[in-house]
Formats: C-alpha cells, sequence, structure tokens
C-alpha cells in the first residue's frame, strides 16, 4: 500500500509548527500560501485525520497531528544524515567508521584523537568497542571494525590485513597487599601460584574458540570483562594474575597492588594496530596516520 506521507508535506507540516501560521510556513518555503494549504488538506483527506487546529490566527498540532510530526522530524533528520552519509562516502570518507579497542589499553589515549577528528568532520558516526584477547583479531576479519587497537597475538598470515607495532607490553605477577604470596619465598615458583585462584579476561571472541593466556592456576578462575575489571578484583584481593605494567604503575607506587617476581617470568610481547589493506577509507587513513605519530609510552 502506498502512503501519502511525502518528505515534502513532512518539511511543510515541520514549517508551520515552528513558525504558527500557514503564511509564515509559505514565506520560508518559499511558496504561496495556497501551496502549503493545499498541502495540508490533502494529506488530511488521504489520511481521514486532522491535523491542525485554528487558535487565533495560529495553526496548532492536533494529537494525530503532534504524533505525525514528531515521528516526520526523525524520518526528515535521517534523510538529511543519509543523504551527508552519500555525499561523504562519494568523496571517499566512510560515513560510519569502527574502532575495536583491545582491553590491555586505556582508552583515554582515543578521545583526544576524535575531538581532532571532529574538528574536521564532525559529521562522521564512529563506534568504538572494547575486545579481549581473540576478540580484537575476530573484528577485523569478520568486518565488526575498521581499525583495531592493542591486539597483542601474533599476526594472521594471508589475510589481506596489515599489522603496525604500537608498543612492547610487559607482563607483571600481582597480587593485592597482605595476600599470603607477599610473605612467601621468591621468586616464586609455578608449583606456589598455582595453588591460588587467578582472575582472568573473558576472552570477547564470537565465532571462534575463547583463549585464554599466563594462567597457571589450578583452581576455578574468576572470569571478568576486562583488564579495568580485572585490576578491581586484584585490588580487592580475590585472586592473582598476571597485569600490563603500564596499567597498573600508580597503583604499584600507591601500595594498592604488589609486584611479585616469579621464576618463569613472561617474555615482553607487543601489540599491534591492524587494518584490511583492502579498505581505501579517507577515515582509516587519517586515524592511521595520527597514531603513527601517537607515544603509546
Amino acid at each position: 500500500m502506498k502512503y501519502p506521507i511525502t518528505l515534502d508535506a513532512l518539511e511543510v507540516l515541520d514549517a508551520i509548527d515552528r513558525k504558527g501560521s500557514f503564511a509564515a510556513a509559505a514565506n520560508e518555503l518559499f511558496r504561496v500560501p495556497s501551496a502549503i494549504s493545499y498541502t495540508v488538506q490533502k494529506l488530511e483527506q488521504d489520511l481521514d485525520v486532522v491535523l491542525f487546529r485554528k487558535e487565533g490566527r495560529k495553526a496548532v498540532l492536533t494529537e494525530a497531528g503532534k504524533v505525525l510530526l514528531e515521528q516526520g522530524r526523525g524520518i526528515l533528520d535521517a534523510t538529511e544524515r543519509l543523504a551527508i552519509a552519500t555525499k561523504k562516502t562519494h568523496s571517499g570518507w566512510e560515513p560510519v567508521f569502527n574502532i575495536a579497542i583491545d582491553s590491555i589499553l586505556n582508552f583515554d589515549f582515543i578521545y583526544p584523537l576524535i575531538a581532532r577528528f571532529y574538528e574536521v568532520l564532525p559529521n562522521i558516526e564512529i563506534n568504538i568497542y572494547e575486545e579481549v584477547l581473540g576478540g580484537a583479531q575476530e573484528a577485523i576479519t569478520s568486518n565488526r571494525a575498521d581499525l583495531i587497537i592493542g591486539a597483542g597475538a601474533e599476526p594472521i598470515p594471508n589475510q589481506g590485513i596489515k599489522y603496525q607495532k604500537i608498543r612492547q607490553i610487559e607482563w607483571i605477577f600481582a597480587v593485592a597487599p597482605g595476600h599470603e604470596l607477599t610473605k612467601a619465598a621468591l621468586p616464586l615458583s609455578r608449583q606456589q601460584i598455582e595453588q591460588h585462584r587467578f582472575i582472568v579476561v573473558r576472552d570477547s571472541s564470537r565465532n571462534q574458540a575463547s583463549q585464554s593466556h599466563r594462567v597457571f592456576s589450578k583452581r576455578p578462575v574468576l572470569s571478568v570483562p576486562s583488564i579495568e575489571e580485572k585490576i578491581h578484583a586484584l585490588c580487592s584481593g580475590l585472586g592473582v594474575g598476571f597485569l600490563p605494567a603500564h596499567r597498573i604503575q600508580g597503583l604499584l607506587e600507591q601500595g594498592l597492588l604488589v609486584a611479585l617476581p616469579v621464576e618463569d617470568e613472561i617474555p615482553i610481547e607487543f601489540c599491534h594496530m591492524a587494518w584490511k589493506t583492502s579498505n581505501k577509507g579517507k577515515v582509516l587513513h587519517w586515524f592511521i596516520e595520527q597514531l603513527s605519530l601517537h607515544n603509546f609510552t
């Protein structure tokens, strides 16, 4: 069934409501008043409703008119966004850009960058997602993200994906002050560590087997959704675990966490940003250029 509600009719209703009269709306839309009246009358006849009532010299929406215009303005806004997105796409700028950031990184670095981007292009929709372990890799291979930042796994060959190292990650075994391991002989052996509950960050992969790294425990683990929550759980004394040094330096200095040396030290790792080489979008390459200049230390 073809409905008579057109964008033109919605624009007319919007102008009447904002300006308060048919004559004022006609002046704004550069039309004669009779054209405005005809549009409204035809819409009322086709829908079999009354959209406006007169209050003195002012045209006021009926309840039916309010519902139509309220939702109609959403359609007008969406149409404007669609037009902008179409123009942006034609010029090489992606209308929507998705960034997946691995939980290993603090998100503070991304917001000043987005603020600078909005100074150039405020009408691009940007979505930021947090991913964990294999979730970051999966986000780029499955097109869930246009750019991933902080992926710690080894680059996947033959996937048409470009990887760029952004920082080293040093892992520290940490416990809360007063934990019984703080009284143990150092360095800690694997046998000592595995007697205690490990706190782990849950893999955010959706379509592949979950990963788990640096877990030496024989006891059931406590699983949390992010590095941030793992830090909170460790500070609360709920278990033990390895944490990235850059995320807990302040907590170590404040005495809220204690770093303990272990026999089997975790080697320094690298995290990367990555993107598909087939993606030639200007938004992507703007972020790559800016992040390449960023100091992640």
